[in-house]
């Protein structure tokens, strides 16, 4: 009687009622899988993805490695995005048909971030905002170097901390108008459009431990508000200024709203 006692009180302990595990599947990542592209397809936060699988840095998972994906019923194909080269230019992407085009997202400029925080990029932000130019710099490691690849292939113009015009906070690369305008990290586009002054057609990407990535002086861009990118993907064709002058990109990288210099950060 006893062993039946405790037979039950094991059944009952192990129920689905009592031991159900929270719902969702375990996606193996393939090569040229990104958290990005994986959050995207299965429409989940890729913030949600990072704290679930205990991921500290999101650019780093490998091929083989088990994701957990909450609420997910199905395992889903995820289509490879970036593609391993040997050498120090890091992913570039596989060719695919180009994202849809857009002339402007003329939208209110405030987005809600992946974490819920409001992100309003405006004139203040970008021109007038932020932290101003260190002569120091920000603190490094040796880590740092590279973390971003180049968005363009030129001779730099203006250099960050150069007060004259608006490259105090960022750099100026020359490039031929129409040329292939490149992420410089994977990430999540904040803000593509032409409503802030000074910029022309402009995009703002978050990446991982708050930095973010601007681009400006767009001829067009190729990438909406609201979507993801690997890093290397084409995402505007560069321009010129708005006041015109030489083809060239306005480039920045900022570790939440302080600007840093691009070259500690660039291979």
């Amino acid at each position: 009687m006893a062993r039946l006692v405790l037979a039950g009180f094991l059944v009952l302990l192990c129920s689905p009622c009592s031991c159900a595990l929270p719902k969702g599947v375990y996606h193996t990542v393939r090569p040229g899988q990104t958290l990005y592209s994986i959050g995207k397809v299965y429409q989940v936060d890729v913030d949600v993805l990072a704290r679930v699988n205990h991921l500290r840095d999101r650019s780093s998972i490998s091929a083989g490695q088990r994701l957990f994906i909450p609420g997910a019923s199905r395992i889903k194909y995820v289509p490879p995005t970036v593609k391993t080269q040997v050498g120090n230019r890091g992913p570039t992407t596989i060719r695919r048909a180009d994202p849809p085009v857009t002339t402007g997202d003329k939208s209110r400029a405030g987005t809600q971030t992946s974490t819920g925080s409001s992100v309003r990029p405006g004139a203040s932000d970008l021109a007038g905002g932020g932290t101003a130019a260190s002569k120091k710099g920000p603190v490094r490691t040796a880590a740092d170097k590279g973390r971003f690849s180049w968005p363009v292939k030129g001779s730099v113009l203006k250099k960050f901390g150069d007060t004259n015009g608006t490259a105090g906070k960022g750099m100026e690369i020359a490039a031929p108008s129409g040329s292939t305008v490149r992420a410089a990290a994977a990430g999540k586009v904040i803000y593509s459009g032409d409503g802030i002054k000074g910029y022309g057609y402009l995009i703002i990407l978050k990446h991982d431990e708050s930095f973010f990535t601007v681009y400006g002086f767009n001829r067009r861009n190729l990438v909406g508000t609201g979507g993801f990118v690997s890093k290397g993907e084409q995402i505007a064709l560069s321009g010129t200024p708005p006041g015109g002058g030489q083809p060239r990109l306005h480039f920045e990288i900022r570790r939440g709203k302080d600007a840093v210099n691009p070259l500690y950060f660039l291979p």
